[in-house]
């Protein structure tokens, strides 16, 4: 089975959407990401991604909708890891392991909700 597939994405193109629903996370082999959401009505910027990091993975640990939105912000090529994927290898790892990166899902996600 191949664990990952590859997508290139051009300037401004988005990746994925806040409260998209999570089916996949993505690693930067070329380029850069922007991370950012609005509040307010305002851009918000998180972070950016470049070559060899990581992102969307949490959305993959716990189902849940996209806390943030990913743009690329010059062109990206990114290896694309499958919920199909991850949740196989999720199922076949220690199953304290899987608890602690709920928890962690859990508890970054409480910080980022408005009170």
């Amino acid at each position: 089975m191949q664990v990952v597939d590859q997508k290139i994405f051009l300037v401004d193109d988005p990746i994925f959407r806040e409260g998209d629903p999570g089916n996949a996370a993505y690693i930067v082999k070329k380029g850069n990401v922007q991370i950012w959401k609005m509040e307010d009505g305002e851009k918000r910027i998180l972070g950016n991604i470049g070559r060899g990091g990581v992102f969307g993975e949490m959305a993959l640990v716990d189902s849940q909708p996209r806390m943030a939105s990913a743009t690329a912000v010059e062109p990206t090529t990114c290896l694309i890891i499958t919920d199909r994927s991850f949740r196989e290898k999720l199922d076949s790892a220690d199953a304290f392991i899987v608890a602690l990166l709920r928890i962690f899902c859990r508890n970054i996600r409480a910080m980022q909700t408005p009170n």
